[in-house]
């Protein structure tokens, strides 16, 4: 299923957030099973698939690692049970160095700074990951879609670092 379709977007990594969440509402309401209470069986359960579609569809485009994933997964390359690793000994380095830092926040005399400052580190290197992505996404050359899917398992581990870090940040000061 091409979710871009679904909700009428032309394919692209950077879409309107505001204009889906309008679509999915619209796409809701139509396909709603409470509309089809009165219907046949087999037009209910088909009415059930269609509402799982749209919310399927509507978490895939929102959130940008999923839509990224979608986007290569229409063009072929699926990454979705890949056991596939992050090649890139800088990034793996920089990545050891983040972990060290997040061990380190409890210890430190100013939590607040720490955290501070790797929340501006994760957001600008998970920046310029995505425009690189968003760039190698409209390529549809096979190197360009194997880089693109190189970057998505970045992303991927920044979402995993962002997390964590907000777990310390939790822990810190609930």
């Amino acid at each position: 299923m091409n979710y871009f379709e679904l909700f009428s977007f032309t394919p692209a990594y950077h879409i309107d957030t505001a204009l889906l969440a309008e679509r999915y509402r619209e796409l809701q309401r139509a396909v709603h099973p409470d509309k089809f209470a009165n219907a046949s069986e087999q037009d209910k359960r088909i009415a059930v698939q269609r509402a799982a579609q749209v919310n399927d569809g509507f978490s895939t485009l929102k959130n940008p690692i999923l839509r990224a994933e979608h986007m290569l997964s229409l063009k072929g390359v699926d990454l979705s049970h890949e056991s596939t690793t992050v090649k890139d000994t800088q990034f793996l380095m920089q990545q050891i160095e983040w972990r060290e830092e997040l061990e380190d926040i409890t210890d430190s005399n100013d939590p607040d700074a720490c955290i501070s400052e790797l929340h501006d580190s994760f957001s600008l290197y998970a920046k310029q990951i995505e425009d690189n992505l968003s760039y190698l996404l409209a390529d549809l050359s096979e190197d360009g879609l194997l880089q693109a899917a190189d970057l998505i398992r970045k992303l991927k581990f920044m979402a995993k670092l962002q997390v964590e870090l907000e777990r310390i940040e939790d822990a810190l000061f609930d």
